[in-house]
């Protein structure tokens, strides 16, 4: 199913313009998954935990000394890296094996994201629980952009 493609991009035969298109390809997809990220966190930690950070507001920055600008860089940085594995390290592409890719994906860093904090830090369970669905439903939604906007020529339409 996962086939490694780096060499093709590598390959001086690879030609420019293709190397281009995948280039563009690539911005794209990593714009889609930004955009979807960064609306998906609005929905699951301002709408959805949004009580429960108030809860536990001892445990967070004061919101005057909230790092976000620094918080959108690293969601850019982890878009262009989650499309960028999938542009390089994914073949063939198309809607089912991004949406695999996703699943995948989001189940990895849910669990890390969610649970890992919830071993260590004193919020309740609830938060975590949420904190990884965040994760699996942020995974699915960038697997299925990049599945869309990031595929080769011959790949399925599906």
């Amino acid at each position: 199913m996962f086939e490694y493609n780096a060499e093709y991009l590598l390959n001086p035969e690879f030609s420019f313009r293709r190397k281009v298109t995948m280039f563009r390809k690539l911005l794209l997809g990593t714009s889609a998954v930004f955009a979807l990220w960064t609306g998906l966190d609005f929905f699951f930690h301002g709408l959805v935990l949004g009580d429960y950070y108030k809860e536990t507001a001892h445990l967070w920055r004061p919101r005057e000394e909230a790092k976000m600008v620094l918080n959108s860089v690293v969601v850019l940085v982890s878009s262009l890296m989650f499309t960028l594995i999938y542009t390089i390290l994914v073949n063939p592409k198309g809607m089912r094996i991004g949406l695999v890719y996703g699943v995948v994906f989001g189940v990895a860093a849910g669990v890390t994201l969610g649970y890992g904090a919830y071993a260590f830090m004193p919020v309740p369970y609830f938060m975590a629980f949420i904190w990884s669905i965040t994760g699996l439903v942020e995974g699915i939604a960038g697997g299925a952009a990049v599945g869309l906007l990031v595929k080769d020529d011959s790949a399925d339409p599906v």
